[in-house]
């Protein structure tokens, strides 16, 4: 099950195509599972967050990092509507709270008990040259599907009153990475969070020679214009050459998911969409990606098909019928061919997940 119609930005494959652009990848782990990141503005602040709706969106991945919690209530309210929605436990860990002396938030991380476990190294990043307004927190999960494990780490960049303000911050992540890579020596590294400006921008110099971004399309800040979305601010980070088998990432465009307006998501919910990726055979899962909530197939999408042979126009990867990525390309990016060497013969390769 996919929520095709609900994002707004993605990449299939197993070489990462990361929104235009190609990455190859070593494919030793796969950890099946969905991981994402959010940041829930001022969670835990207020009495006008809806609970439902949050676990709601939440629910559709395994393993979340959670940005803006403002209370440790907050945080727990929303694993245990989790635990109501979907009818099993989850599990919990959050930083202490981080900032200066007048504004202070907490970091989070929120995982469903039957497909992940907390490994070790829950640890808040120390600053010693007092960069982050915010430091990182970070932990390694373990995947229960297969016992293979990633390090993650979360930030919320500051916003400050300019981008200006935001730079130092991002020019210190880089930092930041190699010290992640020191304390978790055997686990692939994943940065998620809300960093406050777009991968392309020049501050990024330094991360982007040690790891790459996920999502370089569409934006992740709710307008206040009905369906529109203003910033690519929120992202994934991962080692160029990582050894996670990652199949799919992208934007959650919860407010077309669950139907709400802008208005009511920004009041409600967050004034930031929820990013993903999968990793392996993992999908996201929920009633939004029932076959009768997706976009029917054109006529000619289904043409693409009949060979028994699917490419990825994107990626240029083909895949046969028992090949775990069959199914999952999303419609418009679909070509079909008689066979092998019909696709091979148009410069596609064959996907490296196929037996």
């Amino acid at each position: 099950m996919r929520f095709t119609g609900y994002l707004q930005c993605y990449f299939r494959a197993t070489v990462l195509v990361l929104c235009g652009v190609f990455i190859p990848a070593l494919m030793v782990s796969a950890s099946d599972i969905v991981v994402g990141s959010w940041n829930i503005q001022r969670l835990g602040h207020g009495d006008h967050k809806s609970y439902p709706a949050l676990a709601a969106i939440a629910s559709k991945v395994d393993l979340l990092a959670v940005q803006e919690v403002m209370t440790e209530e907050g945080l727990e309210r929303l694993r245990l509507q989790l635990e109501k929605r979907t009818g099993e436990p989850w599990g919990h860990l959050k930083s202490h709270a981080l900032g200066d002396n007048s504004y202070k938030e907490m970091y989070g991380f929120l995982w469903r008990e039957s497909t992940v476990e907390y490994s070790e190294g829950a640890v808040v990043y120390l600053d010693r040259g007092n960069r982050f307004a915010r430091e990182p927190y970070s932990a390694k999960f373990r995947s229960l599907r297969d016992g293979s494990e990633l390090a993650v780490g979360t930030v919320h960049i500051v916003f400050g009153k300019s981008v200006k303000d935001r730079t130092p911050e991002i020019k210190a992540l880089a930092d930041y990475w190699l010290w992640m890579k020191e304390v978790y020596p055997d686990a692939p590294i994943v940065l998620m969070g809300d960093f406050n400006l777009p991968p392309s921008h020049d501050a990024w110099a330094s991360m982007k020679r040690v790891s790459v971004p996920l999502i370089t399309r569409g934006a992740t800040t709710l307008s206040s214009k009905e369906g529109r979305y203003a910033n690519l601010y929120d992202n994934i980070w991962v080692e160029p050459r990582t050894t996670l088998a990652i199949t799919d990432a992208g934007i959650i465009d919860f407010p077309k998911m669950i139907g709400w307006s802008h208005e009511k998501s920004r009041r409600h919910v967050s004034d930031h969409a929820p990013i993903y990726m999968t990793l392996g055979n993992a999908s996201l899962a929920g009633d939004a990606g029932k076959a009768a909530a997706r976009p029917a197939a054109s006529d000619s999408a289904s043409k693409a098909t009949e060979g028994g042979i699917r490419g990825n126009r994107n990626s240029k990867i083909y895949h046969r019928s028992d090949c775990p990525s069959y199914n999952r390309m999303a419609d418009k990016n679909r070509v079909g061919f008689a066979d092998a060497r019909a696709a091979e013969s148009s410069g596609y390769r064959l996907a490296r997940n196929c037996p």
